[in-house]
């Protein structure tokens, strides 16, 4: 019986013998298509070779595309776990033409695979065609379908469109027959939503275009864009009609079954499912560079891993659970994705402190929603402003309420809670738009198609010649751009780098050889088209420039080498973090700017004065070590595999830049004394001693599970430095100290002025309670309102917070009563009240609190029937809220 992994590399090979490109799957984060949060088929990565916008070395090409659908239009997160075909996390195997065969061809290579390769029986097999489309009939026809297998499908079913215009065309699809054991009809009938008939495969061909008034038009370019489910022929060719039956499941649902020590497939079974299912989402999403949060893709990434946590609470998991599975999920899937394997220590880390701080909560607020069903009639739905609060105190997303109440077939109010998170301005739990980057614009395919790509000269010079190939105003393509106007000017070459990998975009000048004093300023640099044309940001100082001017270009010396500089720092640094606090700690971001460089990594929690010293010492005693700066061109598995450290969820080529810097004992490399190995594309210092020195300035939190450090590099440290050592003289001349006695006389002025403080308070409270000088209103004497003894005042220079202090000092003296202090702090009124515990029966000091308080400007107050307090906005009616209080005492 083969494997899933068997499969995958079947189809895979069948296709690479028939002359087709393997492309390795995409992340899962689109970076073509702006209006998908997550990659849904294999052909997102192909949009812009379908639309001809794009061009590669390649017509054909096959992938295993890791697809997630949980979000926005796609969304089969409901339904998982309980049905045999929904998962959030598939892969998706295809193969696709651009402009190369087509139908002649695509039939027969999918037929062949399917009965010859993977022997499956072709009478167990159907395939539909969209009405119109008697070529694609015939053809199926040719390979063997007899005609009363062939079902002509009249719906939109099997017609594809890539949006409301743009490419089109008709699909054809295979189906394959379970057995009438089973309930269903074939497609088209009026049970076709039954499960005896599976479709496998769908082809598109994409042979039309449709236009805005609903015309269409055959293709210049007519393609192919296939996809089979790599679970559904799984469970297909395992002899089940169960994707969860596949080897690749069963190992998940029994792992998660050890964790937890309930039986794999029995009553609980569903549980297992759903962890299984989403433990693959979860953990693809992490090693894609997607971090758990409370808004995007970081937010639905939190909501199928809670609503995993709470299916392991089911099972009756008291610890953390999920970060176990990983490893059997890296054992099972790594091969075949090797970010997985990467990423593993960043997946297990991010999965313990998600579900560690989940449980925090879960069990109040399962019990919220225990009690809230008490109150519930039996065919009552479950309230909409419960539903929210369990959303917004306990972090319990809607459709995870839906799902715990789904065993009692009890629905939930979704409009209640959409108008309770209206009412609190919450942000909308909709469908995203997403936030990926932005779609590539035509021009710059174009430039990149008449052109070719930049050629990139900045590693070793920073000042060449060229010749221009594109001037962009306003969007558009232009001949001439003339002084004082502003645009986008291409060379064919340029020694710019291109904003890329957290490093900003050079800046300097371009001059006309034909008249240097003729210059465009260049602010910025950016790649285009894929990282392939190179666009410099200008504004045109004098002169003009047209199209095949030739120019120099000349990079900002000084600003690119404090750029460098620090760039090269955050390998350094990087490199720390991981040997200080683990290898969980991966990047996730960086800036490196002339002025600072900024970092994100993986760490659950904030770092200690301890652990920052040590990371700064380790940066700077590489920093002095001088060592050379080495870069090496290799194939990206050649670099991971001599340790080299690699960006999760960063596309990378068929060739990387390795860049390796400081020696240490027990390092990395074939020579295994490499402190730091990272791929990256951009620009290094010489020698490590060039970085200058490094100031850390701190530690803070980024987002949930990542932190960011900040620290300057070179000249910016230097001045930081001088400026610390400046202000740290001016205090040592201030206190008349040497700079080494400087913190222990701090530390003795410190301790002096808080024994002062003490000391003043201390006397303050002394003279309040003798009623002295100072002290308004009342006396410190009580007099009789209704037969209780009530002593008010009114003070000045105490706090509020040295009331109730005095509070219990006049109910001590008094023996019996009640007492209500008024204090002057800066204009605004400080209130207390106090009753002896006798007395608490008769009269409450909250209500002679807020007798008080509302004279004064202020609302409400509390504390208890002895003892409470409130404020209010002037003191100057001090007198009035006295009167108030023993208001409150006549009854």
């Amino acid at each position: 019986m083969p494997t899933l992994n068997d499969i995958r590399s079947t189809f895979l090979n069948y296709f690479a013998k028939n002359g087709h490109e393997v492309v390795d799957s995409s992340p899962l984060v689109p970076r073509n298509d702006p209006t998908l949060m997550f990659v849904n088929s294999g052909m997102v990565q192909f949009k812009n070779l379908f639309t001809g916008v794009e061009h590669r070395d390649y017509q054909r090409a096959t992938t295993a595309q890791k697809c997630v659908r949980a979000g926005g239009k796609h969304n089969d997160l409901d339904n998982v776990g309980y049905t045999a075909r929904h998962h959030t996390f598939f892969e998706m195997l295809g193969n696709f033409s651009f402009g190369d065969y087509f139908k002649t061809e695509a039939i027969p290579f999918a037929w062949n695979l399917i009965t010859k390769e993977f022997d499956i029986d072709p009478k167990r097999l159907l395939t539909t065609v969209y009405h119109t489309d008697d070529e694609a009939f015939e053809i199926w026809k040719k390979v063997g379908v007899p005609e009363d297998r062939i079902i002509r499908i009249d719906t939109s079913d099997n017609f594809w469109q890539m949006g409301p215009t743009g490419p089109c065309g008709p699909c054809t699809e295979i189906f394959y027959d379970h057995g009438d054991h089973i309930w269903g009809g074939p497609p088209g009938s009026a049970e076709e939503d039954g499960d005896r008939f599976i479709e496998i495969w769908n082809i598109v061909f994409m042979q039309n275009e449709q236009f805005e008034d609903g015309s269409m038009k055959a293709l210049d370019m007519q393609s192919i864009d296939t996809g089979m489910g790599l679970e559904r022929i799984g469970a297909l060719l395992q002899g089940s009609h169960d994707n969860y039956d596949t080897d690749l499941f069963k190992s998940l649902i029994e792992a998660s079954a050890e964790v937890t020590h309930v039986d794999p497939y029995g009553d609980e079974n569903v549980h297992h499912r759903v962890i299984a299912d989403h433990l693959r989402s979860t953990s693809f999403l992490i090693a894609d560079g997607v971090m758990p949060s409370n808004d995007g893709r970081g937010y639905v990434l939190r909501r199928i891993m809670r609503r995993a946590m709470r299916h392991a609470h089911l099972l009756g998991a008291k610890d953390p659970v999920m970060h176990r599975l990983v490893p059997t999920l890296v054992q099972q899937m790594g091969a075949a994705y090797p970010e997985l394997g990467r990423a593993q220590p960043m997946i297990e880390e991010t999965l313990l402190s998600e579900e560690t701080r989940f449980k925090q909560t879960l069990d109040r607020g399962l019990k919220l929603l225990d009690d809230e069903l008490a109150k519930l009639d039996e065919d009552a739905p479950f309230p909409g402003d419960a539903a929210f609060k369990l959303y917004d105190t306990y972090g319990f997303p809607l459709d995870l309420t839906q799902d715990a109440l789904r065993g009692q077939g009890r629905a939930v109010d979704t409009d209640g809670f959409d108008s309770a998170m209206a009412t609190q301005k919450a942000k909308a739990r909709a469908a995203w738009a997403g936030s990926g980057e932005a779609a590539d614009n035509a021009v710059w395919f174009d430039l990149l198609d008449q052109n070719g790509a930049t050629d990139f000269l900045g590693y070793d010079s920073e000042k060449v010649e060229g010749q221009i190939v594109g001037l962009l105003r306003d969007g558009a393509l232009v001949d001439r751009i003339d002084a004082g106007g502003e645009g986008w000017i291409v060379v064919n070459q340029t020694p710019f780098y291109g904003e890329a990998g957290g490093q900003v975009g050079d800046s300097g000048v371009i001059r006309r050889l034909e008249n240097l004093d003729e210059t465009a300023l260049v602010a910025d640099t950016r790649k285009f088209a894929e990282g392939k044309v190179y666009a410099h940001k200008v504004r045109l100082e004098q002169g003009a420039f047209s199209m095949g001017d030739p120019v120099e270009l000349e990079v900002d010396h000084a600003r690119r080498s404090a750029i460098r500089a620090n760039h090269s720092a955050t390998h350094l640094l990087h490199e720390a973090l991981r040997e200080s606090l683990g290898d969980h700690v991966a990047q996730r971001g960086s800036l490196n700017a002339a002025d600072r460089l900024r970092f994100d990594f993986s760490h659950a929690k904030a770092l200690t004065d301890a652990e920052l010293r040590k990371v700064a010492s380790d940066v700077n005693a590489y920093i002095r070590q001088n060592s050379a700066v080495e870069t090496r061109i290799m194939t990206p598995d050649d670099a991971r595999e001599i340790g080299a450290q690699a960006l999760f969820g960063e596309k990378y080529g068929d060739e990387v830049r390795v860049v390796s810097m400081g020696r240490a004992e027990t390092g990395k490399g074939h020579d295994g004394m490499t402190y730091s190995i990272e791929l990256c594309g951009g620009t290094h210092v010489k020698q490590t001693g060039d970085i200058g020195t490094f100031v850390l300035l701190g530690d803070s939190a980024s987002s949930a599970g990542v932190r960011r450090i900040e620290a300057l590099t070179g000249d910016a440290a230097f001045q930081h430095l001088s400026q610390e050592a400046g202000h740290l003289a001016e205090v040592s001349g201030l206190l008349k100290a040497q700079s080494g006695e400087t913190v222990e006389r701090v530390r003795a002025l410190m301790d002096e002025r808080k024994a002062l403080q003490s000391e003043v308070a201390q006397l303050r409270r002394d003279l309040a309670m003798a009623g002295g000088a100072g002290q308004g209103g009342a006396g410190a004497e009580a007099r009789e309102v209704n037969g209780i003894s009530f002593l008010a005042q009114t003070l000045s220079g105490v706090s509020g917070k040295d009331l109730p202090s005095l509070i219990d000092e006049h109910k001590a003296r008094i023996g019996s009563g009640a007492v209500l202090l008024i204090a002057d702090a800066g204009g605004k009124a400080a209130v207390a009240a106090g009753v002896t515990e006798d007395m608490t029966g008769q009269v409450s000091a909250v209500d002679l609190v807020r007798a008080a308080v509302a004279e004064l400007g202020g609302k409400g107050g509390g504390g208890r029937p002895d003892m409470a307090q409130g404020g209010g906005k002037d003191a100057a009616n001090a007198d009035a809220a006295i009167k108030a209080a023993e208001a409150v005492l006549g009854g």
